[in-house]
């Protein structure tokens, strides 16, 4: 069976470790997942007025994420929290209220920073959000990539091969955990 996951990244920026990460995801995802990457710099800012007549992009995202069996969120740490474009779109998936689309999508929270601790302060908080959305949580291992500028060549690609062995193993980890939440559809 094939399982379908989708990503997001919480950098908008053209060269970001955030984005970058993501991508090392895909690359050394199991055979059987295929990692779709979201973008989500043209949602428009959560506004509670546009939910009588939700835009197209917040449609599309809302699509998105019914057909997934699994989500990955990769931040960087901002002021010890999650991104605003990422908390945008999360907000998004679980509007308008009543219609959380993110309710028992098995999900890993992921993270980086060109710094020491790999984006744990925002990896921390926003599991708080994934508890509420009623997310189910991929608990261990955890993944941590601090100092990320040191980590990808020129040309994107991650390189460190200890990062490369913790990603494999979180896919080890989250797999199983996706394919049992598919089977309870």
């Amino acid at each position: 069976m094939n399982y379908n996951i989708i990503a997001f990244s919480g950098s908008l920026r053209k060269e970001s470790y955030t984005t970058k990460l993501v991508k090392a995801f895909q690359q050394f995802a199991p055979q059987q997942m295929t990692v779709n990457y979201v973008e989500i710099g043209h949602l428009p800012f959560i506004n509670q007025d546009l939910e009588a007549n939700l835009p197209a992009a917040v449609l599309d995202l809302h699509e998105t994420i019914a057909k997934a069996d699994g989500v990955i969120f990769a931040t960087p740490e901002y002021n010890r929290s999650y991104s605003p474009v990422l908390k945008n779109a999360i907000d998004w998936g679980s509007r308008p209220e009543g219609e959380n689309k993110w309710k028992r999508k098995p999900v890993a929270i992921v993270g980086c920073t060109p710094y020491n601790l790999g984006a744990f302060g925002a990896q921390n908080h926003l599991r708080q959000s994934m508890m509420y959305l009623d997310m189910v949580p991929l608990q261990q291992p955890e993944f941590y990539l601090g100092k990320a500028a040191e980590k990808f060549d020129a040309a994107g690609k991650l390189t460190d091969e200890t990062s490369i062995k913790k990603i494999i193993e979180l896919w080890e980890a989250f797999a199983p955990l996706i394919a049992m939440h598919a089977e309870k559809k």
